[in-house]
């Protein structure tokens, strides 16, 4: 008997384990089918961009209720926020983008389970939680769409509505939301005092309580339908191209009443978020912190936030992403984040011409990728490979199709970039070891000179790096051997500052800008002068002004003492033309033009790096840090009605 009794309980022991060994885990990928077109950001700043068969508890699982399993989307009050944001998020963010003319559809259903029990009942904000949004990836990055629930302590229902924030007009200071009701009240309906609620809305949402929206964009009209078991059918619709709030007398009452006494308020741009690219989110951005609506964070303990009820969480049972009005099925390419491929030849590392660049991608030298927050478009160069034209540096790089004349253009490049990697060797005694170049002007007629030339530099064993712009001069006559660069600091030191000895390398600048610290230029050419502007929100803004078609580099004692130092020992000590670059056809260039090289020193010293480059070998290049490296974010280019085409330059120079 005795006998019997422990076989049956091995039996049971076993059959409990093999059990436990049987059961499938159930990941958030099994309930909501389209997660491979999400990525995701948690309110612990993890950030993950295959969401199949992934899971991390306390913020992205799998729960079941009597109706199946949901994917519960969790997030506290105070955690590891998105860039300039206060709040935290659980939050999808859609791969591909669209523009209000092509659309997308998304829907969800969803209960709220939890919003935060602490807050400000005068700021609108607090006590909800954001469960659907539409961003722009453009202009001020603002958010046409915001579908929030909440719902004040003690009240047994929440409200549902929806936001839409202005794409400002100018500078997004005086940025507003206009609120719309679905069931409840909208955001502007508040306490009193911090500590005083509002009556509870009698036909509002209870958490628990299962509802469905549906988001579709067609043909620039946003149309928005809410659904839910115990309430009326809710329908709007807004026009994303043409604006409501183009003059201060649109701005309504209710914005005037919530923002006025902070601050102004400004129009919207009157053709609203036509032709930005935009995608969807979805899940848990939490609106409740600790700063603007004061709830509790617990010194940003996790545990003990959720403990104490200061969280959002929502659960989705399901969600789809409409897909005939999506961009692009396939992976994002470079065209859809920076969307002026149109007006650039693409030139890679390799020698190669890949043309106009528009769904076109090179995982070795130009692709795309994104830090957790936002997509960026890579280019990524050896110092060793096949190298253009006459140049002895590689190069992944565009160069503008059409070609513009100094004196009667009115024409704009901007962009904004961080430099990810410069070359790791180099001799630190030449000028141009460690550094690349993100921008240019080049001349595409006579010696096809560079009145600008804008580097980043960075010494090995140093965290700043230095971003300095050239001017290299049109040399007069028909040798054109005797050009010289004149280079100007923006933060950091200029091209002259160099090393003692092969690697010894000077101090490091005070003011310079680190690898992966985003910058933006400007350039601009009008009425033959050139205007630069360099911005970063760390650095002061920089401004400088350069004539182009008047020189003052005439005659040899014009030559600058920094010119007399660096080329005139070598030899470059020519004069310029008196009109500069007056007559000749002008293009701008942006990317990662690298500036070192395995060239020998004794051959340049200013130009020749005497790198390491593993006999041109690209993966060992990559490897050892040989390269350069420089995402950009955005860009935009504005051309002269004057400007021509460019192709007899890229035919002569292929």
């Amino acid at each position: 008997m005795k006998k019997i009794l422990i076989f049956n309980l091995l039996l049971l022991s076993f059959l409990a384990c093999n059990k436990e060994k049987n059961e499938k885990i159930v990941f958030p990928s099994d309930v909501i089918y389209s997660l491979d077109k999400w990525k995701i950001l948690l309110g612990d700043g993890t950030y993950k961009e295959s969401l199949i068969n992934y899971k991390k508890d306390d913020f992205f699982y799998v729960s079941s209720d009597s109706k199946g399993n949901w994917v519960v989307f969790k997030t506290p009050n105070a955690g590891v926020t998105s860039r300039t944001s206060k709040n935290t998020r659980t939050e999808l963010h859609q791969k591909k983008y669209w523009t209000p003319e092509i659309g997308g559809k998304l829907t969800g259903t969803l209960k709220i389970q939890h919003v935060s029990t602490t807050g400000d009942a005068t700021v609108p904000s607090s006590f909800s939680v954001v469960i659907g949004q539409i961003h722009s990836d453009e202009g001020h990055e603002n958010e046409p769409l915001k579908i929030y629930y909440k719902k004040y302590p003690g009240h047994k229902k929440g409200s549902v509505f929806w936001n839409y924030e202005i794409n400002t007009k100018g500078d997004n200071k005086g940025r507003f939301d206009f609120s719309t009701v679905v069931w409840g009240y909208d955001w502007s309906v508040v306490g009193p005092n911090s500590t005083t609620n509002p009556k509870e809305p009698k036909d509002g949402i209870e958490l628990g309580e299962e509802f469905t929206y549906e988001v579709n964009v067609f043909k620039g009209i946003m149309h928005l339908t809410f659904t839910s078991k115990n309430h009326e059918k809710a329908t709007f619709s807004k026009n994303l191209l043409v604006s409501d709030f183009s003059s201060k007398k649109d701005i309504p009452q209710q914005v005037i009443n919530l923002y006025s006494s902070k601050r102004t308020v400004s129009e919207e741009k009157e053709n609203a978020y036509s032709g930005e690219l935009m995608y969807f989110k979805q899940g848990a951005y939490n609106q409740a912190n600790g700063q603007s609506t004061k709830s509790k964070i617990f010194n940003g303990d996790i545990l003990k936030q959720y403990k104490n009820g200061s969280y959002a969480e929502v659960w989705f049972k399901e969600s789809t992403l409409g897909a005939g009005a999506l961009v692009d099925e396939n992976p994002i390419y470079a065209s859809h984040v920076i969307p002026f491929f149109d007006h650039w030849n693409l030139i890679l590392g390799d020698g190669s011409n890949a043309g106009i660049a528009n769904n076109f991608e090179n995982k070795d030298f130009f692709f795309t990728t994104n830090d957790g927050t936002t997509d960026w478009v890579v280019f990524k160069t050896p110092n060793a490979g096949d190298t253009h034209g006459t140049s002895n540096n590689t190069r992944t790089e565009l160069a503008q199709l059409k070609k513009w004349y100094p004196k009667t253009a009115n024409d704009k490049l901007t962009a904004t970039l961080k430099v990810m990697n410069v070359s790791s060797t180099g001799d630190a005694r030449v000028a141009a070891s460690h550094s690349v170049v993100v921008g240019q002007i080049h001349s595409a007629d006579k010696h096809e000179n560079e009145p600008l030339k804008i580097f980043y530099k960075k010494f090995p064993g140093h965290t700043k790096g230095s971003v300095f712009w050239h001017y290299e001069i049109n040399t007069k006559g028909d040798d054109n051997a005797g050009r010289w660069d004149f280079s100007t600091s923006v933060w950091g030191y200029d091209f002259s500052v160099v090393g003692s000895e092969e690697n010894s390398y000077p101090e490091e600048p005070k003011e310079g800008i680190t690898l992966g610290e985003e910058f933006s230029y400007e350039i601009e050419v009008k009425n033959g002068v050139m205007n630069l502007k360099f911005r970063s929100k760390n650095h002061k803004t920089k401004i400088f002004t350069k004539n182009l078609i008047n020189s003052e580099y005439t005659t040899t004692e014009d030559i600058p003492l920094q010119t007399q130092r660096l080329f005139v020992p070598i030899g470059q000590d020519g004069v310029e033309l008196a009109d500069a670059y007056l007559g000749e056809g002008l293009f701008f260039k942006l990317g990662a033009y690298n500036q070192t090289n395995g060239k020998s020193p004794e051959i340049n010293k200013n130009w020749c790096s005497g790198a390491e480059t593993h006999g041109g070998n690209l993966k060992k290049q990559y490897e050892d840090g040989n390269y350069a490296e420089v995402w950009f974010k955005k860009g935009s280019i504005i051309i002269n009605d004057n400007a021509i085409s460019n192709k007899d330059y890229f035919m002569k120079n292929d």
